[in-house]
């Protein structure tokens, strides 16, 4: 099992940038692929993004494609999320997450992770 801890949350105004990160322990960090998720009050949780293990695949929500940018350092254990251009409906608890297993395609699902760190509030106000 890894642990995931999410930071860089916070209150911006609309067309702001935030840039979170989500530091990995317990688990060769590099031998798997991550993702981002949010979740909006009263909504379901999507995902936003996702990186293979190298770096090398992304994966991008089709609405936020050009705004949010994922990487991940593999030498530090940790993967980001840049986040500009904000909107109001951005506004949810972001969610890092791992699978459980190395998988042979870039887990886009829910149900593909197993780990998941706290969550960390993004309020974007108008």
């Amino acid at each position: 099992q890894v642990q995931l801890v999410e930071s860089g949350g916070g209150l911006v105004q609309a067309g702001g940038s935030l840039r979170l990160s989500c530091a990995a322990s317990g688990r060769t960090f590099s031998s798997f692929a991550m993702g981002w998720f949010r979740q909006a009050p009263g909504k379901e949780r999507e995902i936003v993004a996702a990186i293979s293990w190298s770096g090398g695949s992304t994966y991008y929500a089709d609405s936020l494609k050009g705004r949010f940018t994922i990487s991940r350092d593999n030498a530090k254990n940790t993967v980001s999320l840049q986040m500009n251009s904000l909107k109001p409906e951005d506004t949810a608890v972001y969610y890092c997450a791992a699978p459980t297993r190395t998988l042979r395609y870039l887990p886009l699902k829910e149900a593909d992770y197993g780990s998941w760190g706290q969550g960390t509030q993004v309020t974007v106000s108008s």
